[in-house]
């Protein structure tokens, strides 16, 4: 079996361990199984986070290589797999178990080179959801700024370089009456109506490109005959910019505030955050990252997200995170690969790492 069919074997195998946002413990159990089967030392931390160092020169700057374990789908999700040709589809399969095997991928490639400076692979939980980058927090936590570099995988977007992070802040909004009859207490005010009322005045709060407002979930009421006492949405707010996040925060605060009056109660927490943070693209770990690409004959492209990366970023620490493989449908049942384009997404990793390593002054 060559690396590729191995590689594929892995990722299938990551894929069928369910890991929801904190329950990761099997796959991370089965993870660090194999780095030792390796022969590499593993750790791990208070969080859950594996640790699997590749020895360099001890003197040497350490690099990061990172991805996630944890999946958006709940623990009894079937995940099934099939293929169609190079699509390999499945639940989870490109967010984010091909990139967890990434990290096997690179130490089979790097085997036997003379590092100069330890390779940290890391396989960290709570990247997804509410989740609130747990993982990575510990993981910069405990590198702070000692790596040349800190690399996040994310099985999907090759072609994609992302040097900024989005911003990010969540929020669970409650509203509460009385409640009554449909009949009986008719014109009493609803929680559900009221939460309906927010909603709008959220929806019209929204100014793309810069920013990003979306309604997560929505419940609340007890029977269709009854005026709703309560009602509670999660909602999530994204921009490139702190001061443009902090700006909608506010509008969004006061648009609920507003509701306030007697007998409607408005409440609400912040549920998440997530900071945000860049780099300059002319910044060398960027364009190796382009350039281990443009090598592939992949025609590269930068971008923000909100990743593990915003962590380090926010930081100020240089880091980007990259996609491995073509693909699409991410967070949904209908995920899937390209298994042709995961060679190449390999090859700019590799490329990528022996960049940081040899040739930059990052």
């Amino acid at each position: 079996m060559d690396w590729f069919e191995r590689l594929v074997a892995l990722a299938t195998e990551i894929q069928q361990i369910p890991a929801p946002t904190g329950e990761e413990e099997a796959r991370a159990a089965f993870v660090q199984a194999r780095f030792a089967a390796e022969g590499l030392a593993v750790e791990t931390d208070a969080v859950g986070n594996l640790y699997a160092r590749v020895p360099g020169d001890p003197a040497g700057t350490p690099v990061v290589v990172s991805a996630h374990l944890d999946t958006v789908f709940p623990r009894n999700t079937p995940l099934t797999l099939r293929s169609e040709g190079d699509l390999l589809y499945g639940p989870g399969i490109g967010d984010n178990s091909v990139a967890v095997a990434a990290l096997f991928g690179l130490w089979w490639a790097l085997r036997g080179e003379a590092l100069p400076g330890d390779l940290w692979l890391v396989a960290n939980v709570g990247e997804e959801g509410l989740g609130n980058l747990k993982g990575m927090k510990a993981v910069v936590a405990r590198f702070g700024s000692r790596p040349r570099a800190y690399i996040v995988l994310e099985g999907l977007g090759l072609g994609w370089v992302y040097p900024r992070g989005l911003g990010v802040r969540r929020y669970a909004f409650r509203v509460q009456t009385a409640g009554g009859h449909a009949w009986a207490d008719a014109g009493a005010p609803s929680a559900v109506h009221e939460m309906a009322a927010l909603i709008t005045r959220l929806n019209a709060l929204l100014r793309p490109p810069k920013t990003s407002l979306n309604v997560g979930t929505c419940r609340g009421g007890v029977s269709v005959n009854t005026i709703a006492p309560e009602a509670r949405i999660e909602v999530d707010l994204r921009a490139e910019e702190p001061d443009a996040l902090r700006a909608l925060a506010r509008r969004v605060e006061a648009a609920a505030r507003k509701l306030r009056r007697p007998g409607v109660q408005v409440s609400w927490e912040v549920i998440g955050e997530r900071p945000a943070g860049s780099i300059a693209e002319t910044h060398p770990l960027v364009q190796a990252a382009l350039q281990a690409l443009r090598q592939q004959d992949v025609r590269p492209h930068t971008a923000a997200a909100s990743t593990d990366a915003n962590v380090p970023l926010s930081r100020g620490f240089p880091a980007v995170c990259v996609g491995l493989a073509r693909g699409g449908r991410a967070h949904t049942m209908q995920e899937f690969i390209d298994l042709s384009s995961l060679p190449r997404g390999m090859a700019a990793l590799v490329a990528l790492v022996k960049a940081v390593f040899w040739r930059l002054g990052v």
